[in-house]
Protein backbone atom coordinates (compact mmCIF):
# COMPACT_ATOMS: atom_id res chain seq x y z
CA UNK A 1 0.00 0.00 0.00
CA UNK A 2 2.89 2.56 1.15
CA UNK A 3 4.47 1.76 -2.46
CA UNK A 4 1.22 2.43 -4.28
CA UNK A 5 1.36 5.95 -2.44
CA UNK A 6 5.02 6.63 -3.33
CA UNK A 7 4.47 5.90 -6.78
CA UNK A 8 1.38 8.52 -6.97
CA UNK A 9 3.69 11.19 -5.11
CA UNK A 10 6.60 10.00 -7.36
CA UNK A 11 4.06 12.04 -10.23
CA UNK A 12 5.56 14.71 -9.14
CA UNK A 13 7.97 14.93 -10.83
CA UNK A 14 11.95 15.59 -10.09
CA UNK A 15 12.85 18.63 -7.71
CA UNK A 16 9.49 18.37 -5.88
CA UNK A 17 8.93 17.39 -2.00
CA UNK A 18 6.03 16.22 -0.41
CA UNK A 19 5.34 19.01 2.31
CA UNK A 20 5.42 18.08 5.89
CA UNK A 21 2.33 17.97 7.53
CA UNK A 22 0.89 17.22 11.03
CA UNK A 23 -1.53 15.36 9.48
CA UNK A 24 -2.73 15.21 6.00
CA UNK A 25 -6.40 14.79 6.95
CA UNK A 26 -6.02 17.92 9.50
CA UNK A 27 -4.72 19.59 6.74
CA UNK A 28 -6.42 22.28 4.37
CA UNK A 29 -5.81 22.34 0.23
CA UNK A 30 -5.59 25.99 -0.47
CA UNK A 31 -6.33 26.69 -4.40
CA UNK A 32 -3.31 28.00 -6.13
CA UNK A 33 -3.46 29.88 -9.83
CA UNK A 34 -1.92 27.65 -12.36
CA UNK A 35 -1.63 23.98 -10.69
CA UNK A 36 -2.61 20.99 -12.14
CA UNK A 37 -4.75 18.22 -11.35
CA UNK A 38 -1.79 16.03 -11.31
CA UNK A 39 0.21 18.49 -9.10
CA UNK A 40 -2.86 18.50 -6.58
CA UNK A 41 -2.86 15.17 -6.54
CA UNK A 42 0.50 13.82 -6.26
CA UNK A 43 0.71 17.28 -3.38
CA UNK A 44 -1.87 15.13 -1.47
CA UNK A 45 -1.10 11.62 -1.85
CA UNK A 46 2.49 12.84 -0.60
CA UNK A 47 0.73 14.46 2.68
CA UNK A 48 -1.02 11.09 2.94
CA UNK A 49 2.31 9.05 3.06
CA UNK A 50 3.80 11.45 5.58
CA UNK A 51 0.73 11.05 7.61
CA UNK A 52 0.67 7.00 7.39
CA UNK A 53 4.98 7.05 7.94
CA UNK A 54 4.50 9.68 10.93
CA UNK A 55 1.90 7.53 12.43
CA UNK A 56 3.94 4.09 12.05
CA UNK A 57 6.76 6.24 13.72
CA UNK A 58 4.82 6.55 16.73
CA UNK A 59 3.43 3.34 16.57
CA UNK A 60 7.40 1.94 16.72
CA UNK A 61 8.32 5.15 19.49
CA UNK A 62 5.15 3.61 21.09
CA UNK A 63 6.17 0.08 21.91
CA UNK A 64 9.74 1.19 22.50
CA UNK A 65 8.05 3.02 25.47
CA UNK A 66 9.02 6.53 24.43
CA UNK A 67 5.34 8.12 23.21
CA UNK A 68 2.12 8.15 24.88
CA UNK A 69 -0.56 5.34 24.13
CA UNK A 70 -3.26 8.88 23.79
CA UNK A 71 -0.49 10.22 20.70
CA UNK A 72 -0.29 6.55 19.39
CA UNK A 73 -4.03 6.04 19.22
CA UNK A 74 -4.58 9.44 18.02
CA UNK A 75 -1.70 9.03 15.03
CA UNK A 76 -2.97 5.48 14.22
CA UNK A 77 -6.69 7.25 13.75
CA UNK A 78 -5.53 10.14 11.90
CA UNK A 79 -3.52 7.86 9.36
CA UNK A 80 -6.70 5.82 9.25
CA UNK A 81 -8.81 8.67 7.98
CA UNK A 82 -6.37 9.46 5.65
CA UNK A 83 -6.10 6.39 3.95
CA UNK A 84 -9.67 5.89 4.09
CA UNK A 85 -10.15 8.90 2.09
CA UNK A 86 -7.58 8.19 -0.53
CA UNK A 87 -9.29 5.07 -0.95
CA UNK A 88 -12.53 6.81 -1.37
CA UNK A 89 -10.83 9.33 -4.08
CA UNK A 90 -9.43 5.81 -5.73
CA UNK A 91 -12.80 4.22 -5.65
CA UNK A 92 -13.99 7.95 -7.22
CA UNK A 93 -11.63 8.34 -10.11
CA UNK A 94 -11.73 4.61 -11.32
CA UNK A 95 -15.24 5.15 -11.39
CA UNK A 96 -15.31 8.30 -13.26
CA UNK A 97 -13.12 6.02 -16.11
CA UNK A 98 -15.13 3.73 -16.36
CA UNK A 99 -17.83 6.20 -17.13
CA UNK A 100 -15.55 8.05 -19.61
CA UNK A 101 -14.94 4.79 -20.97
CA UNK A 102 -18.79 3.89 -21.58
CA UNK A 103 -19.07 6.81 -23.56
CA UNK A 104 -20.16 6.47 -27.17
CA UNK A 105 -17.54 8.92 -29.73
Amino acid sequence: MMDALNSLSALRGPGSTASTGASAAASAVRPTAGVGFADMLADISGQAVTSLKGAESASITGLQGKASVQHVVQSIMAAEQTLQTALAVRDKVVAAYQEISRMAI
